[in-house]
């Protein structure tokens, strides 16, 4: 199963790039363990063809999350802003279902608030 944490707001909303910094900035500060094997997956960005297939060989992968906690089960999140227009692709989706398939926690959050929520529920379901 897929999990959604956070709401969609009207107005300007920061950027998903601001957000991510909020979210490790507050990881680092409470979470220093967490932190030091929470990883944001850089896939987006404007390449070339030979850039992408160069990428692709070395192991990207279309649609990976933007967060990535090892653990037990791992923790992969998609971040998106609190916009209505911001929403998962395709690819994005089938990988969080690739990650549930095999055990991990996945989840689409909005904002740095909705991927705190989702760090905690991942805290809580810990052994």
């Amino acid at each position: 199963m897929i999990h959604y944490f956070g709401e969609t707001k009207k107005g300007k909303q920061p950027t998903e790039s601001a957000e991510m910094i909020t979210f490790f900035n507050y990881i680092r500060k409470h979470y220093p363990d967490i932190a030091k094997v929470a990883t944001h997956i850089r896939n987006e960005g404007k390449r070339n063809i030979a850039q992408t297939q160069k990428q692709k060989s070395e192991g990207m992968i279309k649609g990976a999350s933007d967060i990535f906690i090892h653990g037990c089960p791992s923790f992969c999140c998609e971040l998106k802003t609190h916009s209505k227009s911001s929403k998962p692709s395709k690819e994005q989706i089938a990988y969080l279902e690739s990650v549930d398939k095999l055990g991990g926690f996945a989840c689409v959050a909005r904002g740095c608030t909705g991927a705190l929520e989702a760090l905690e529920a991942w805290i809580n379901e810990q052994p």
